[in-house]
């Protein structure tokens, strides 16, 4: 009889693998939520970005212009409203919605 093969080791290794997805799954579950908490306006955008979204922003001056999310810099975004670009300065936005490109 092969040793690795015995019914204890068996049970045991299925009890060890169970614990340790659980184990993981904890540890994914708590990197999510510390990221979600920790991310700026800034790395939404850029995730925007990546995804082409459709965003709407909303300035302190009271513009709302909308359009693809084209670049992300240190200070500003760049957004694709139709044939020309708009570039707005991050710390003039009060506030954003993004829709997914289709």
């Amino acid at each position: 009889m092969d040793p690795l093969r015995h019914p204890d080791l068996i049970d045991l290794t299925r009890q060890m693998r169970t614990q340790w997805e659980r184990v993981v799954d904890a540890e994914q579950a708590a990197a999510r939520a510390t990221w979600l908490r920790r991310r700026t306006l800034r790395d939404r955008l850029i995730d925007a970005e990546d995804r082409s979204e459709h965003t709407k922003i909303w300035c302190i001056d009271g513009r709302s212009p909308s359009g693809e999310v084209i670049s992300v810099g240190s200070d500003h975004v760049v957004l694709r409203t139709g044939e020309r670009h708009r570039f707005i300065l991050l710390h003039q936005i009060v506030s954003a919605t993004f829709e997914d490109a289709e």
